[in-house]
């Protein structure tokens, strides 16, 4: 992929979730506890199972963890996207450091954002298409030894 390709790419992902959350810059206060279903991930060191909280329409996921105080180990968010896609999350008005793993249609994680930066504005991309991002508390990646690679079991993949 050329320098130039990934730059245009980028600024434009940049802009279109710019504006996809603008709306939520408004928001002032976390969104109540979405509906919660279990999902587990297939490491190299077993199962790990997470109670997720799933952000599935546009106002769910522009506001996500947006000024949560804390997201408990073994619990976190799933944006399910729907179709397969490129995806830029960020950090506005989000005060714990999350990890950040993004899930293929298939379950397979393509990739992990470890320790993202609290109230940044800088994007956070997936490496390529995705059909989710699992949100999270920093360090559990490491901690439960989860990596790029390994399947996510859950009823939004296919052959989960």
């Amino acid at each position: 992929m050329s320098v130039l390709f990934r730059v245009v790419r980028s600024l434009a992902l940049t802009l279109l979730f710019a504006f996809a959350v603008y709306p939520a810059s408004a928001q002032d206060g976390p969104q109540p506890k979405l509906r919660v279903e279990s999902l587990e991930i297939l490491t190299k060191t077993g199962i790990r199972v997470f109670n997720v909280e799933m952000a599935e329409t546009p106002e769910q996921q522009r506001v996500g963890l947006m000024f949560r105080k804390e997201v408990a180990d073994g619990e976190g968010m799933l944006f399910d996207f729907g179709m397969s896609r490129p995806v830029a999350m960020w950090m506005e008005n989000t005060i714990v450091s999350l990890d950040m793993l993004f899930i293929r249609a298939d379950g397979t994680i393509a990739n992990i954002a470890k320790g993202t930066t609290p109230f940044s504005r800088q994007t956070v991309e997936s490496q390529g298409s995705v059909k989710a991002v699992l949100e999270i508390v920093a360090g559990a990646a490491d901690r439960y030894g989860i990596a790029a690679g390994d399947k996510v079991s859950h009823r939004i993949f296919r052959g989960r």
